[in-house]
Protein backbone atom coordinates (compact mmCIF):
# COMPACT_ATOMS: atom_id res chain seq x y z
CA UNK A 1 0.00 0.00 0.00
CA UNK A 2 1.53 2.87 -1.24
CA UNK A 3 -0.95 5.30 1.02
CA UNK A 4 -4.65 7.04 0.50
CA UNK A 5 -5.23 9.70 -1.83
CA UNK A 6 -7.96 11.76 -2.71
CA UNK A 7 -10.00 11.98 -6.04
CA UNK A 8 -12.69 14.03 -5.77
CA UNK A 9 -15.26 12.78 -3.22
CA UNK A 10 -13.56 9.41 -2.65
CA UNK A 11 -10.36 8.07 -0.92
CA UNK A 12 -8.66 6.13 -3.06
CA UNK A 13 -5.84 2.98 -1.66
CA UNK A 14 -4.14 0.13 -3.34
CA UNK A 15 -3.93 -3.15 -0.73
CA UNK A 16 -1.61 -6.28 -2.12
CA UNK A 17 -3.08 -9.17 -1.63
CA UNK A 18 -1.57 -10.11 1.92
CA UNK A 19 -2.15 -6.69 3.44
CA UNK A 20 -5.76 -7.15 2.81
CA UNK A 21 -5.89 -10.55 4.33
CA UNK A 22 -3.78 -9.17 7.22
CA UNK A 23 -6.08 -6.72 7.88
CA UNK A 24 -9.56 -8.49 6.54
CA UNK A 25 -8.28 -11.12 9.90
CA UNK A 26 -7.66 -8.42 11.97
CA UNK A 27 -10.99 -6.97 11.25
CA UNK A 28 -12.96 -10.43 11.49
CA UNK A 29 -11.20 -11.52 14.64
CA UNK A 30 -12.49 -8.56 16.29
CA UNK A 31 -16.36 -8.57 14.35
CA UNK A 32 -15.92 -12.19 16.36
CA UNK A 33 -15.45 -11.08 19.32
CA UNK A 34 -17.80 -8.44 19.18
CA UNK A 35 -20.71 -10.91 17.88
CA UNK A 36 -19.85 -13.03 20.74
CA UNK A 37 -20.30 -10.54 23.44
CA UNK A 38 -23.52 -9.11 22.32
CA UNK A 39 -25.35 -13.07 22.24
CA UNK A 40 -24.06 -12.97 25.89
CA UNK A 41 -26.63 -10.44 26.52
CA UNK A 42 -29.71 -11.33 28.86
CA UNK A 43 -32.80 -12.64 27.36
CA UNK A 44 -35.13 -9.37 28.82
CA UNK A 45 -38.70 -10.36 28.44
CA UNK A 46 -39.40 -6.38 28.97
CA UNK A 47 -36.67 -6.13 26.00
CA UNK A 48 -39.02 -8.47 23.67
CA UNK A 49 -42.09 -5.43 24.24
CA UNK A 50 -40.92 -3.30 23.87
CA UNK A 51 -37.83 -2.85 21.85
CA UNK A 52 -35.64 -1.71 23.89
CA UNK A 53 -32.40 -4.26 24.16
CA UNK A 54 -29.89 -4.20 27.19
CA UNK A 55 -26.72 -5.52 27.77
CA UNK A 56 -24.60 -7.47 30.06
CA UNK A 57 -24.29 -4.93 33.31
CA UNK A 58 -20.62 -6.59 34.30
CA UNK A 59 -17.91 -5.16 32.24
CA UNK A 60 -15.93 -7.93 29.87
CA UNK A 61 -13.03 -10.30 31.28
CA UNK A 62 -11.35 -10.15 28.63
CA UNK A 63 -8.62 -7.25 28.24
CA UNK A 64 -8.74 -6.34 24.97
CA UNK A 65 -12.69 -6.65 25.10
CA UNK A 66 -12.54 -4.72 28.21
CA UNK A 67 -11.11 -2.22 26.47
CA UNK A 68 -13.23 -2.18 22.89
CA UNK A 69 -16.16 -1.70 25.76
CA UNK A 70 -15.02 0.44 28.70
CA UNK A 71 -17.11 1.77 31.72
CA UNK A 72 -19.60 4.25 30.83
CA UNK A 73 -19.20 5.86 34.88
CA UNK A 74 -15.73 5.66 36.14
CA UNK A 75 -15.33 4.17 39.85
CA UNK A 76 -13.37 5.60 42.41
CA UNK A 77 -11.14 2.28 42.93
CA UNK A 78 -10.50 3.13 46.54
CA UNK A 79 -14.36 3.75 47.44
CA UNK A 80 -16.42 2.04 45.19
CA UNK A 81 -19.88 2.47 46.61
CA UNK A 82 -23.48 0.20 45.89
CA UNK A 83 -24.43 3.62 44.37
CA UNK A 84 -21.53 3.78 41.71
CA UNK A 85 -21.88 -0.04 40.88
CA UNK A 86 -25.44 0.12 40.02
CA UNK A 87 -25.05 3.02 38.29
CA UNK A 88 -22.46 2.13 36.43
CA UNK A 89 -24.07 -1.70 35.69
CA UNK A 90 -27.18 0.48 34.37
CA UNK A 91 -25.28 2.59 32.52
CA UNK A 92 -23.78 -0.51 30.95
CA UNK A 93 -26.81 -2.17 30.44
CA UNK A 94 -28.10 0.43 28.87
CA UNK A 95 -25.64 1.65 25.71
CA UNK A 96 -23.39 -1.29 25.31
CA UNK A 97 -25.85 -2.76 22.88
CA UNK A 98 -25.39 0.93 20.55
CA UNK A 99 -22.20 0.51 21.49
CA UNK A 100 -21.77 -2.96 20.28
CA UNK A 101 -24.00 -2.38 16.82
CA UNK A 102 -21.35 0.54 15.89
CA UNK A 103 -18.73 -1.29 16.14
CA UNK A 104 -19.63 -4.23 14.61
CA UNK A 105 -21.40 -2.24 11.62
CA UNK A 106 -18.27 -0.40 11.04
CA UNK A 107 -16.33 -3.94 11.18
CA UNK A 108 -19.08 -5.32 8.61
CA UNK A 109 -18.87 -2.21 6.06
CA UNK A 110 -14.39 -2.47 5.92
CA UNK A 111 -14.91 -5.96 5.30
CA UNK A 112 -17.58 -5.46 2.79
CA UNK A 113 -15.40 -2.53 0.84
CA UNK A 114 -11.25 -4.14 1.30
CA UNK A 115 -11.38 -6.66 -1.73
CA UNK A 116 -10.30 -10.60 -0.29
CA UNK A 117 -7.39 -10.78 -2.19
CA UNK A 118 -6.87 -7.12 -2.55
CA UNK A 119 -7.06 -4.08 -5.04
CA UNK A 120 -8.57 -0.96 -5.38
CA UNK A 121 -10.49 0.25 -2.47
CA UNK A 122 -12.94 3.90 -3.08
CA UNK A 123 -14.49 4.84 -0.17
CA UNK A 124 -16.99 7.64 0.24
CA UNK A 125 -16.58 10.20 3.01
CA UNK A 126 -18.26 8.57 5.32
CA UNK A 127 -17.65 5.29 4.40
CA UNK A 128 -13.98 6.54 5.21
CA UNK A 129 -15.28 7.61 8.99
CA UNK A 130 -15.99 4.01 9.32
CA UNK A 131 -12.91 2.65 8.19
CA UNK A 132 -11.32 4.83 10.57
CA UNK A 133 -13.57 3.36 13.36
CA UNK A 134 -12.64 -0.31 12.31
CA UNK A 135 -8.81 0.51 12.27
CA UNK A 136 -9.08 2.48 15.63
CA UNK A 137 -10.79 -0.44 17.23
CA UNK A 138 -8.14 -3.51 15.74
CA UNK A 139 -5.65 -1.07 16.67
CA UNK A 140 -6.69 -0.77 20.46
CA UNK A 141 -7.66 -4.78 20.86
CA UNK A 142 -3.72 -5.85 19.34
CA UNK A 143 -2.51 -2.44 21.27
CA UNK A 144 -3.69 -4.17 24.38
CA UNK A 145 -3.56 -7.78 23.26
CA UNK A 146 0.67 -6.52 23.05
CA UNK A 147 1.19 -4.28 25.76
CA UNK A 148 1.91 -1.12 24.03
CA UNK A 149 2.62 1.16 26.16
CA UNK A 150 4.12 5.15 25.22
CA UNK A 151 8.26 3.97 26.33
CA UNK A 152 7.80 1.00 24.45
CA UNK A 153 10.08 0.76 21.18
CA UNK A 154 9.77 0.96 17.77
CA UNK A 155 11.11 -2.44 17.69
CA UNK A 156 11.70 -5.23 20.35
CA UNK A 157 13.96 -8.00 20.03
CA UNK A 158 13.64 -11.00 17.28
CA UNK A 159 13.02 -13.17 20.32
CA UNK A 160 9.79 -11.34 21.92
CA UNK A 161 7.06 -13.30 20.93
CA UNK A 162 5.41 -9.86 20.15
CA UNK A 163 7.94 -8.64 17.67
CA UNK A 164 6.22 -9.89 14.27
CA UNK A 165 2.82 -7.89 15.73
CA UNK A 166 4.15 -5.13 16.94
CA UNK A 167 5.48 -4.22 13.05
CA UNK A 168 1.47 -5.29 12.19
CA UNK A 169 0.74 -2.47 14.90
CA UNK A 170 3.12 0.40 13.38
CA UNK A 171 1.44 -0.48 10.10
CA UNK A 172 -1.62 0.02 11.29
CA UNK A 173 -1.29 3.44 12.48
CA UNK A 174 0.20 4.15 9.12
CA UNK A 175 -2.75 3.39 7.08
CA UNK A 176 -5.01 5.26 9.65
CA UNK A 177 -2.72 8.14 9.74
CA UNK A 178 -2.53 7.97 5.76
CA UNK A 179 -6.25 8.09 5.77
CA UNK A 180 -6.88 11.01 7.88
CA UNK A 181 -4.13 13.23 5.95
CA UNK A 182 -6.09 12.04 2.36
CA UNK A 183 -9.41 13.37 4.45
CA UNK A 184 -7.76 16.73 5.28
CA UNK A 185 -6.35 17.67 2.21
Amino acid sequence: MKGWRRKGARMVAEFDQQEAAVLRGLVSQMEDMLRTRAEEAPQDELAELTGIRTGPSEAPNDPVLSRLLPDFHKLDPDNPSKESLDSAAALRSLHEPELLDAKVGVATLMLSTLPPEGGTVKLSFEQADSWLSAINDVRLALGTALDVTDDMPDELPEDDPRSPHLGVYHWLTWVQESLVQALAE
